[in-house]
């Protein structure tokens, strides 16, 4: 392997050497010393030029665009501060309107409601003052039958007497004594 990588690099070295004795002979100018000073002549020219172009003509132009886009950024990141800080605003201004109609529509709320629970009361009110005088009606006349009742029981009573003796003896009793007997029976039984 070592034999091998030294027979190239024998080669390697053979063709060069016989490379720049061709170019001396008249191959290649570049290579013969006695062109050197116009081809350094030329290329300082040559460099000279390209470094006026450069710096004159295409590097303002470069540097502008930079300069040009450098402005752009600061302010599309000015305005972007902008717009976000009015966003921020718009955001807590949207935030204290939601607040603020909540608490309306609390307050709203609270107001219906105890609107509606002062119309309950009236109209419970107004029930019970019905229901109370139906059922002292009602307990007037009640008592009105009541007072009323034994008359017209003791009458009834009478009545139903008078004729079931009438049916059973055939004859007509008189009134006082029937009604003597049924209050005498009334009394007992009260």
């Amino acid at each position: 392997m070592f034999l091998k990588l030294f027979l190239k690099i024998i080669l390697i070295n053979f063709l060069l050497i016989s490379s720049l004795k061709s170019a001396e002979s008249g191959g290649m100018p570049q290579l013969n010393p006695e062109f050197w000073i116009s081809q350094v002549f030329w290329l300082i020219i040559t460099f000279g030029f390209l470094l006026i172009v450069l710096s004159k003509l295409i590097l303002p132009k470069i540097s502008k665009n930079l300069e040009r886009r450098k402005t752009q950024i600061l302010e599309n990141i000015e305005s972007a501060d902008k717009q976000r800080e009015e966003s921020d605003n718009k955001t807590k201004e949207y935030e204290k309107i939601i607040i603020n109609s909540k608490n309306e529509a609390k307050n709203l709320f609270s107001k219906a409601r105890g609107k509606i629970l002062k119309d309950i009361d009236k109209k419970k009110e107004a029930l019970n003052n019905e229901i109370n005088q139906e059922i002292i009606k009602a307990e007037k006349e009640i008592m009105d039958l009541k007072q009323k009742s034994p008359d017209k029981i003791k009458k009834i009573a009478e009545e139903t007497s008078s004729e079931l003796v009438k049916q059973l003896i055939g004859t007509e009793i008189n009134n006082s004594s029937i009604s003597a007997i049924v209050d005498d029976v009334a009394r007992k039984v009260n």
